[in-house]
């Protein structure tokens, strides 16, 4: 039986993990900076923030980890790239305790599920900012593995961001996939919803953890995750 979509992409902060994404962010950085307490502070998290505005900026002309690390280390001294290990290690270790920031999803196996019963790929769309590590560790605390997804984007396989519709087509390109044959789920109006909805594909808001940057969610389809997975 042909099923409807080509492919399911899902958000995971917010989306797939619950959570509240300042209060996250805070936390985040707050365990970075103990992490690294030879840096200052201040410093450090002004760093990371210039650094992802560059990544959210790249052009698709080199992946957006090496964005990444050229403005870190333009920044911080370039010596600091020969601690990438102990800032992996950092997502693999210390980074958990942020899961205390977030909430449980009992429902993430059946909406995989859900997923495959819908489309032939399912595929983690999340905004590639941080390394597989780190994306690893959040998947977990939803009781969910690499395994489960078809492609994970992470800042070492992709050099675009969210909210540019470049970001998609990118993915989209890689399978060959046909854009009107594709669903893109999640929770932010800006990024996962006009940005996939200009790249072609269809889209569903999840309304938990809703983001709106002050755009009408109406204009999508919307529901919670228990309507959805009736649905």
């Amino acid at each position: 039986m042909n099923k409807p979509f080509a492919a399911v992409l899902f958000d995971l902060d917010g989306t797939l993990l619950p959570m509240d994404y300042d209060e996250f962010t805070k936390a985040y950085f707050g365990l970075l900076c103990k992490q690294f307490p030879e840096y200052d502070s201040q410093a450090l998290v002004a760093a990371i923030w210039k650094g992802t505005k560059a990544m959210i900026m790249n052009d698709g002309a080199v992946p957006n980890e090496q964005r990444f690390w050229d403005t870190f280390g333009a920044i911080l001294g370039e010596d600091i790239r020969s601690r990438i290990p102990e800032f992996d290690n950092f997502y693999r270790t210390s980074f958990h305790k942020a899961q205390a920031i977030t909430r449980p999803n009992p429902l993430a196996r059946q909406i995989i599920d859900r997923a495959r019963s819908l489309a032939d790929r399912v595929i983690l769309a999340t905004n590639p900012l941080f390394p597989l590590c780190a994306v690893e560790a959040r998947l977990s605390w939803i009781g969910l593995k690499p395994e489960d997804f078809d492609w994970i984007t992470t800042y070492e396989n992709s050099a675009y961001c969210k909210p540019n519709p470049a970001y998609y087509t990118d993915i989209l390109a890689r399978f060959s996939l046909d854009p009107a044959q594709c669903l893109m789920v999640g929770n932010d109006v800006k990024e996962d919803a006009a940005a996939a909805t200009q790249a072609g594909l269809s889209v569903h808001l999840i309304t938990d953890d809703l983001l709106t940057h002050d755009l009408d969610p109406s204009a999508y389809s919307c529901s919670s995750w228990a309507a959805w997975l009736e649905g």
